[in-house]
């Protein structure tokens, strides 16, 4: 009989395991798996197969490649399953926010499905690398992961020796970063997963198609453009085509306000903003705009996004939206650094999306974990106002400070050392 571990947390995740364990079809892959996900949220320092095989209690990483590359089980169905965790845990059908994005994985070689030569965002630059889309979803409770799709490119598309030797099925065909996307979105409201916005960057926002299909959708949207986007502009009774940063050019000193997007790192991030009125696909009720970011410490520096919602959208929504994108490059950073995210050594297709299945799957156990001690809080401050006792989160520390003082509560030897960071 196996001893009983201590460590609440420790059973909290064998109990939000087992939502996952009908997908992995063999008694020993539910086990496995379930060790691999322990070992991501382990203190290892560096999470490749060698030492995720000694956390996971292997003599050799032969076990857990063999959980990424031949055993039974339907990642696809863990990750619909992962869908339907956050939307128990954080969902929220008025103010949450789907977030898309991508992240490069720097790579040696040409063996690894869809590795190229092509711009990493993570390495600001032209490497050789995989890119991998992803989708997230943030709301006032927590923000956790929902999808991932490995990026092919067209020359991978197209190169029938380099798929089957990647493993890749015959059923991928090239798509755009937007269309994956657009598919990921989808996916996930087939799912019932439902928010109130949409945002991404650049890469996305480009895209007329996909802003074009969000508006048929009924989702309102908020994606960033590059400076040279066309826009109709009414301006009064007015039209006129221009760029979007022509439209900002034209705006009036006092049609700039100052708005926090939300806290960062170091508190409130305060820009300028400003929108106009522009054209857009019609729909009852709605308005398209082109909202404008300037910066404080340099007045130049201005981003602009294409916002798209019913005519009653302030402006304030919108930068609330805006300022939601950052989440998940924290998520991004989050997964990478504490559930081995980029630390994978596979090449195959199917390995590629296991692994990041997983990895993904470990790190919204962290954000469940948020989301349960926020709720307790929020509890635990409601019943002393209802007592008519101090509102410690008013007090000195603010709401930081009582979060730490619940896990002190609980016990700061409760929690994992590689779970503090995060949970």
């Amino acid at each position: 009989m196996q001893p009983v571990d201590p460590d609440p947390l420790a059973e909290q995740l064998v109990a939000y395991h087992a939502r996952f364990a009908p997908y992995f079809y063999r008694s020993e892959v539910r086990e496995r798996s379930a060790r691999y996900i322990r070992a991501l949220l382990s203190p290892v320092p560096r999470k490749n197969g060698w030492q995720l095989g000694e956390a996971i209690g292997d003599p050799d990483p032969n076990g857990a490649q063999r959980l990424l590359h031949a055993a039974r089980w339907d990642a696809d169905a863990v990750r619909d399953e992962l869908i339907r965790v956050v939307d128990d845990a954080v969902g929220d059908a008025e103010a949450g926010i789907f977030v898309l994005d991508e992240t490069g994985f720097l790579k040696k070689g040409t063996k690894s499905a869809g590795v190229a030569r092509q711009y990493s965002g993570t390495a600001g630059k032209i490497e050789n690398c995989q890119i991998g889309v992803f989708l997230t979803y943030t709301s006032p409770t927590g923000t956790a992961f929902l999808d991932r799709r490995l990026y092919l490119p067209k020359h991978w598309s197209d190169d029938a020796a380099r798929r089957a030797e990647a493993g890749i099925p015959d059923a991928v065909t090239f798509q755009t970063k937007a269309e994956l996307g657009r598919a990921m979105l989808g996916h996930a409201w087939d799912l019932g997963m439902r928010g109130g916005w949409v945002t991404a960057d650049e890469q996305y926002g480009h895209d007329g198609v996909l802003r074009r299909w969000l508006t048929g959708q009924g989702m309102r949207s908020v994606l960033a453009v590059p400076s040279n986007e066309l826009v109709w502009v009414i301006a009064d009774e007015h039209r006129w085509e221009g760029t979007v940063s022509a439209a900002a050019a034209s705006l009036p000193a006092e049609a700039w306000q100052r708005i926090s997007c939300g806290d960062g790192a170091k508190g409130p991030r305060w820009y300028d903003w400003a929108w106009v009125r522009v054209t857009g696909l019609v729909r009852a009720g709605w308005g398209h705009w082109v909202l404008v970011r300037r910066s404080l410490s340099n007045p130049s520096e201005l981003a602009y996004y294409l916002v798209s919602g019913p005519q009653t959208t302030t402006v304030d929504e919108a930068v609330r939206v805006a300022g939601a994108r950052w989440t998940i490059e924290c998520c991004l950073e989050e997964a990478k650094g504490e559930t081995g995210l980029d630390e994978y050594e596979v090449r195959g297709w199917q390995s590629w999306h296991r692994h990041i299945t997983l990895s993904l799957v470990a790190h919204a156990f962290l954000a469940t974990v948020r989301a349960t001690d926020a709720a307790r809080t929020r509890d635990r401050e409601g019943k002393r106002r209802g007592r008519g006792g101090a509102d410690r989160a008013d007090g000195p520390g603010g709401a930081a400070t009582a979060g730490v003082d619940v896990r002190a509560e609980r016990g700061r030897g409760a929690l994992p050392s590689a779970l503090v960071p995060l949970a």
